[in-house]
């Protein structure tokens, strides 16, 4: 391997070794010692986050659009090495990683330009009126400013763009926050090698460096330290409901709460309405059948579920079987998550009235596709063929009247996403049910698949909890960046105190 990792933590600058270790565990290649977290290098991280804040968080925004670019162009002049131990590590195609380090440092530049136009910092102004009557009116202004030093958890499904450089790292510093990361224990060489690249940006652009480290995993307890740490202004997590429900709980049971921005995955329910299922049933179960086995079915926005009227749910559910039959082993991220997906292909084919319409043996992190099939009564009477499998399995849940759609889409807690399959004579039906799926999810798809994700402006990566624990916020796309500013009014204050973006308002 060209790239051979250290296994050290980047704390302000410096790369730190502790005891114990712990071993990678890579799908093929060789596997390397990494050094565990400890709280001590929290509290270090934190204290040169907030020291850098005084700095960072003052810094013009070309100082920070400068920054953003460097890193992405650091990323790039490693993108063999990090394709190379990226696909060591989690098992997926080299294609995979580098589309994903071509998202990653797309975010970066994207982040650099929004900030560069400055229109995110919501600038308003109400002028003095001194002679008004019966109260003069002072002269207001407001803008968008950086909360504070950020923590970042790396996610298990994406080693790039949502973990030690992706979008929550990306836009807190758009924002002007220093970042922690805590490094995800299944990819560990590969949030070094970016941090790598994050640690020479810094040195290149001149910054304090404490703007950015990077703990890797291995105990509970550095996470826990983390989101308690009295410094840390805001969390950003991608991972499990259990995970992140159990932080959230942390972060706002602190002497001073704050925002945990947690997003937790659904099941991405889609409904096919029945003229496009009598035209193109067929069609539409092939295209769900590449959207559910995508990655292994390791996305967050996985289509897990659909929702078809019984009439037409036989022919739909055998292409879709013979689409998946036709699918063959994929690797997993890690052997807990392979566990942890045949534990939940045994869980729904327990479920009462549930039919197994295709299921292939997988072992260690081998994944194979799962089909089921439900009628609603059964569905609706039992939760938990609701909740979440990580990995590729689809359950069809069939309905014997309209109503019973409608019925089926209300009982859906949060999600990511929610998909209308539809044709023109479907539209009464349609207008029925969006407005209870934008009530339901984040993204609301018409004839699509949800597995793509936009990094764009109109992105809205995120939904009602469980999807996320803040319906207000996304973690893709440019407005992810007010996750992390907070509205500040300046009254009369004299325009030599005035920052530069605080004059043009």
């Amino acid at each position: 391997m060209t790239y051979v990792p250290h296994g050290k933590h980047l704390v302000a600058g410096e790369w730190l070794a502790t005891q114990p270790t712990f071993r990678s565990e890579p799908s093929h290649g060789d596997a390397f010692e990494f050094s565990v977290g400890t709280v001590e290098l929290v509290n270090r991280a934190a204290d040169a986050a907030e020291e850098a804040f005084s700095s960072y968080g003052y810094s013009s925004r070309e100082t920070r659009a400068a920054f953003l670019d460097t890193i992405a162009d650091e990323i790039e002049a490693r993108g063999a090495e990090i394709t190379e131990i990226g696909t060591s590590e989690t098992g997926l195609p080299a294609a995979r990683l580098n589309g994903e380090r071509g998202r990653t440092t797309g975010q970066l530049r994207l982040f650099a330009s929004h900030i560069r136009k400055g229109e995110y910092l919501d600038r308003r102004r109400d002028e003095a009126l001194p002679n008004r009557a019966p109260l003069p009116r002072p002269d207001i202004r407001l803008m968008q400013r950086p909360i504070g030093p950020v923590a970042v958890f790396g996610a298990s499904n994406f080693p790039l763009a949502f973990s030690t450089m992706g979008g929550d790292t990306a836009s807190a510093l758009a924002a002007g926050c220093p970042v922690v990361v805590k490094g995800h224990s299944a990819h560990p060489g590969t949030s070094e090698i970016v941090a790598e690249a994050a640690d020479a940006a810094i040195r290149k652009s001149g910054l304090h460096p404490g703007v950015f480290s990077l703990i890797q995993g291995g105990r509970r307890d550095v996470g826990t330290a983390l989101v308690t740490h009295p410094l840390i202004k805001a969390v950003g997590f991608t991972g499990s409901l259990a995970g992140g429900r159990a932080l959230f709980d942390l972060c706002v049971s602190r002497p001073e709460p704050i925002p945990f921005f947690g997003e937790l995955g659904s099941v991405n329910p889609m409904f096919i309405l029945p003229e496009a299922a009598k035209a193109r049933g067929a069609e539409i179960a092939r295209g769900w059948a590449v959207s559910l086995t995508m990655g292994a079915g390791q996305f967050c926005t996985n289509p897990g579920i659909a929702v078809i009227l019984a009439d037409h749910a036989d022919a739909f559910a055998e292409a879709a079987r013979a689409a998946l039959g036709e699918v063959g082993p994929q690797v997993m991220l890690t052997e807990g998550m392979a566990k942890a997906y045949r534990e939940g292909s045994v869980r729904i084919a327990a479920g009462a009235g549930v039919r197994e319409l295709l299921a292939t043996a997988c072992d260690l992190r081998n994944a194979t596709p799962y089909l089921f099939r439900v009628c609603a009564t059964e569905w609706l009477a039992n939760h938990v063929l609701a909740e979440e499998v990580f990995g590729p399995l689809g359950l069809i849940v069939t309905v014997e009247t309209i109503e019973e759609m409608l019925a089926v889409a209300k009982s859906f807690v949060g999600q990511l996403t929610a998909t209308l399959h539809l044709d023109e004579a479907d539209t009464s039906l349609g207008r029925s049910l969006l407005p209870i799926l934008e009530r339901k999810a984040g993204r609301v798809l018409a004839n699509g698949y949800p597995t793509g994700v936009e990094v764009c402006d109109a992105m809205v990566h995120g939904g009602p909890y469980p999807a996320s624990t803040n319906f207000g916020a996304t973690s893709v796309g440019t407005l992810s960046i007010r996750r992390f500013l907070r509205p500040v009014s300046y009254q009369n204050i004299p325009e030599a105190l005035q920052f530069e973006d605080l004059k043009s308002s």
